[in-house]
């Protein structure tokens, strides 16, 4: 019976250990960039690892040329590309942080939240 005791003590004490590392991914992934780019580089669209968008360059040339359904097209293209690549960082630091607590199943679970809805499972 001790024993139980001596797994739950355990397990509490990982979980505390989690909570402190976890607060501190959400820091590092605040300074990390993942860039999305269209257009052959005529749009670039910046955002960190939360997936906030910190910027985006549109080239004048699209400005001046009145295609607004192009431009359109091209910061969506750019967006979604920043925002996969953005969830790819959050997997990795997750995949991190929960590597040293020996989570059965965790690499196949972060591997599926990390796909786009086009990637088969």
């Amino acid at each position: 019976m001790l024993g139980a005791f001596g797994n739950l003590t355990s397990l509490i004490k990982q979980a505390k250990q989690l909570e402190g590392r976890l607060a501190g991914v959400g820091e590092e992934l605040r300074t990390k960039r993942a860039i999305g780019v269209a257009g052959g580089g005529l749009v670039e669209l910046e955002v960190n690892g939360l997936e906030e968008v910190l910027r985006c360059k549109i080239d004048p040339s699209l400005l001046s040329g009145g295609d607004t359904e192009l431009l359109e097209d091209l910061v969506c293209a750019a967006a979604n590309q920043a925002i996969v690549k953005a969830k790819q960082l959050h997997s990795d630091a997750m995949r991190n942080l929960a590597g040293g607590f020996g989570l059965p199943a965790l690499d196949d679970a972060l591997a599926k939240a990390g796909r786009t809805k086009d990637e088969p499972s």
